[in-house]
């Protein structure tokens, strides 16, 4: 039977996450499957990926033919590279002990980038939080010293001048007019007052 190790699509419309199976080539994507060997979820950042290491190395050295996506992530976990020192074994080319040490040395490597990758993520997002909270936190202050100035004894003491003079120019503009027209009225007395003496 023509065995592939594919991947099974579970989840919700775009935001799908996967479980590695081992399935007959023939069957539907989703279909009947032989063995779950793990899950795979792209959706986190890095890339969630659980794979029972022993099974899939079985599966592998049984002949299962991996898809290139289901290939990577057998390769990111260090099976392909297994399965490559464990024929080297077998040819004789190095020693159990050998291909034990090389494999313990790649996968301390691996990890400690996985590792890498994770604590920069954190460090960035910790500090995106610290630049919003410092913008946040400056913006705060500058609406408060804002109402306080607004709120001041100074600053009322300053609307009510402003507010003095504007009323001290209207009253002055409203006095003008009165006074011009007082004005013809004392003119027009005295005149009136001459034509009377003439009369008499």
């Amino acid at each position: 039977m023509p065995t592939k190790i594919r991947l099974q699509r579970h989840g919700k419309k775009r935001y799908a996450y996967f479980h590695v199976v081992i399935a007959d080539s023939r069957a539907p994507r989703d279909g009947k499957f032989i063995e779950k060997l793990g899950t795979y979820n792209p959706n986190t950042n890095p890339a969630t990926i659980d794979v029972d290491f022993d099974r899939a190395l079985h599966w592998v050295k049984t002949g299962a033919q991996a898809t290139d996506t289901c290939k990577a992530l057998l390769s990111y976990r260090g099976v392909i590279y297994k399965n490559h020192l464990d024929k080297g074994v077998l040819k004789g080319a190095l020693t159990q002990e050998q291909a034990d040490k090389k494999f313990e040395a790649w996968l301390s490597e691996k990890e400690g980038k996985i590792q890498g990758k994770k604590d920069g993520l954190t460090k960035a997002a910790e500090a995106d939080a610290k630049a919003r909270f410092d913008a946040e936190k400056e913006a705060n202050a500058k609406k408060a010293a804002e109402v306080l100035a607004k709120n001041s004894p100074v600053a009322e003491e300053a609307e009510a001048a402003v507010a003095e003079a504007a009323e001290e120019t209207t009253e002055a503009v409203a006095e003008e007019p009165q006074a011009e027209a007082e004005a013809p009225a004392t003119e027009e007395a005295p005149a009136e007052e001459e034509k009377k003496e003439d009369a008499e």
